[in-house]
């Protein structure tokens, strides 16, 4: 495979059941073989799109000491700024060369889940910033819904088998800011190799070189989206639910070529999680004498919690 596969999520929401089938067809071969597909026909339109961009630069742009002031202490992250190399991929010491914001879950109907969440943080300095960031984030979570769905098929489960562990989940938007690279980095990278934690990620900003997926032959392949699509990965909850069926691949932003070193990156990846007590045990669908059962039994919110460890944005 040398280019990552393109699907049209429209096929999915058509009356025609030979369409719907198709794209259930299509995206989960994807899934098996590479791990990424790239979506047309998202929920996202082009002027929200172009908001958020807008809004996100201007964060970015903000002087440091605003944008710490909305680093929030003992909640691992989760919520508002978190400032440059202090993220790093499983097993490396070296920081990522970025800063990022979260953007998370938006309970409006259920009040002791509400409790289990960090509050959103309010950009006093950009009135327009977080109501362009709930609009994404909604509209992202609605996508991915509709991918879930057609991967519940796809492994022969209920169509709403997700929804109920989505409804009021764990999800994250985060506005990754790159920022122009200004001396030799040595082995650090904008993003370092790595798999993701949750059931899917869907990512705005592929349309350029950078993001890079590892084929199962151990070669990178670019991915790059056409400037209408998404850019969709499985991780690594719905990897181990799946017993591997649907691959979480290793995937990493590489450094550009020294002539655009002065340059800034973005990217706005959704992270689909589930509520924390889904449990994430292999289905028993996806074992069988030829794949035996590969993970142990745990939840969503146990391997978060191991997982913000490693990444080090939770101290032991």
């Amino acid at each position: 495979m040398d280019r990552i596969p393109s699907v049209d999520l429209k096929d999915f929401l058509s009356e025609d059941p030979k369409r719907k089938q198709k794209f259930i067809d299509e995206i989960g071969q994807a899934y098996q073989d590479i791990g990424f597909v790239a979506l047309k026909g998202h929920f996202l339109d082009d002027e929200l799109v172009d908001k958020l961009y807008d809004e996100v630069k201007n964060f970015f742009n903000l002087p440091l000491d605003i944008k710490e002031s909305y680093e929030i202490p003992g909640i691992g992250g989760q919520r508002g700024y978190v400032s440059f190399g202090k993220e790093s991929a499983k097993g490396k010491k070296e920081g990522d060369l970025k800063e990022f914001w979260h953007f998370g879950q938006y309970v409006e109907d259920d009040d002791v889940r509400k409790k289990e969440y960090p509050e959103n943080v309010e950009v006093k300095e950009l009135p327009e910033f977080n109501n362009v960031g709930k609009q994404a984030y909604q509209m992202l979570e609605k996508t991915a819904k509709y991918v879930l769905r057609a991967l519940a098929l796809h492994l022969d489960l209920e169509e709403t088998y997700f929804d109920g562990y989505i409804h009021n989940g764990n999800s994250i938007l985060r506005p990754i800011h790159y920022p122009p690279i200004l001396e030799e980095p040595n082995d650090a990278v904008r993003a370092a190799a790595h798999g993701d934690i949750n059931l899917i990620t869907l990512l705005m900003g592929a349309q350029g070189r950078g993001l890079q997926v590892q084929r199962h032959d151990g070669e990178w392949l670019d991915a790059i989206a056409e400037p209408d699509e998404l850019m969709i990965n499985v991780g690594d909850m719905l990897s181990r639910h799946s017993n591997n069926k649907l691959k979480s691949t290793i995937h990493r932003v590489v450094n550009p070529p020294r002539e655009l070193w002065g340059t800034s990156r973005y990217s706005i990846p959704f992270f689909m999680h589930p509520i924390s007590e889904m449990k994430l045990d292999v289905l028993e669908s996806c074992i069988d004498e030829n794949n035996p059962k590969q993970f142990n039994d745990i939840t969503a919110g146990e391997f978060l919690n191991e997982r913000l460890i490693e990444l080090g944005l939770i101290k032991k």
